[in-house]
């Protein structure tokens, strides 16, 4: 019910443009090609400038550093310089593995209760192999959009394109990127789908994401490849949003307002979703401090005076009571 819940949501986003569009005036087409997406970007940018300063706010008076491995001591000790940092250098490095190899993901290990019973533990290595592959190529898809956007086109997106499309397969160039994204999305689907401790603790945000994902990128290679849209008629678009001087364009077709629609909307639902694990990953106190609590102590700044009840004042206050009961007294 969760799947299905999440999967009508999506596709009630691409019928509402595909229906609109198609049937309405140079209004409906100004209401999808200008003023959602200005709204899109506007609630990423206010949504996300609001999370990172709640995170920012929140007090971390202790030093709760997740290691693995030993943390610095005596001389004669080696310590773990990224898995246990006590430098600011190692925590840049750590934390630099952890965005860009997705290295906590990689030393994930998966369970399993086998006959006998028997408790089985081994390397859960695919999860992060898709998670590496849908995110990068996802970066690497998200600056060839770049051209849509700029005149003339910068010489790190034409880069990007000839080894994006190194194979040349068909006309247009089939893009490696684009079944990479899809692989990895339907690898990471079907995992929540069969592995059962996975579907038990999904909720209809986590499949919703998911489908919203696969809507954009399927709808990216429809347009680029099945129903061709005019793509001097998108960059006119782009360039125009840019500028803050927007022109739709006639030419434009409906399938790609569909693709322009579902990434608004994911714009607008990112901030408040558990993809903004992205800018979270930055404020998280176990991974963003330095783990030096044996060399310095840190004291808990909000600390107040506490009035306490001691024992003894316990006792004297029931102690008739504890008598009747029969319970132990330590003074009569």
């Amino acid at each position: 019910m969760k799947l299905f819940i999440s999967l009508l949501a999506v596709l009630v986003l691409i019928i509402l443009p595909l229906i609109l569009v198609a049937n309405g005036g140079d209004s409906i087409r100004y209401l999808f090609g200008v003023i959602v997406p200005y709204v899109g970007i506007a609630v990423f940018l206010f949504g996300i400038i609001y999370r990172v300063l709640h995170w920012a706010r929140s007090p971390v008076p202790f030093r709760i550093v997740t290691t693995c491995g030993q943390q610095r001591s005596l001389p004669w000790i080696k310590s773990s310089k990224l898995e246990n940092p006590h430098t600011i250098w190692g925590v840049l490095g750590r934390m630099l593995l952890e965005v860009l190899c997705f290295r906590s993901l990689f030393r994930n290990t998966k369970v399993e209760l086998h006959e006998g019973p028997k408790l089985a533990y081994g390397a859960d290595k695919w999860l992060w192999a898709a998670g590496l592959a849908f995110h990068w190529s996802l970066l690497i898809i998200f600056l060839r959009h770049f051209k849509y956007f700029a005149e003339p086109v910068p010489y790190f997106v034409t880069v990007i394109q000839n080894l994006d499309g190194f194979f040349q397969v068909g006309l247009p160039i089939l893009y490696i990127t684009d079944i990479i994204v899809v692989v990895a999305l339907t690898y990471i689907f079907l995992r929540r789908v069969f592995v059962p401790q996975v579907r038990y603790i999904s909720l209809p945000a986590d499949y919703f994401a998911l489908f919203l994902l696969l809507g954009i990128t399927i709808s990216g290679i429809v347009v680029r490849y099945f129903f061709k849209t005019d793509i001097v008629g998108v960059k006119e678009l782009g360039t125009g949003l840019l500028s803050f001087h927007p022109v739709v364009p006639a030419s434009i077709g409906v399938s790609f307002f569909i693709h322009l629609f579902l990434v608004s909307c994911l714009l607008m639902y990112f901030p408040f979703s558990k993809l903004m694990h992205m800018g979270g990953v930055f404020l998280s106190p176990t991974r963003n401090l330095v783990n030096n609590s044996r060399a310095k102590r840190h004291i808990n700044p909000w600390n107040y005076p506490v009035k306490v009840h001691t024992y003894e004042e316990y006792e004297d206050e029931f102690r008739e009571v504890m008598r009747a009961a029969g319970l132990p007294l330590e003074k009569e």
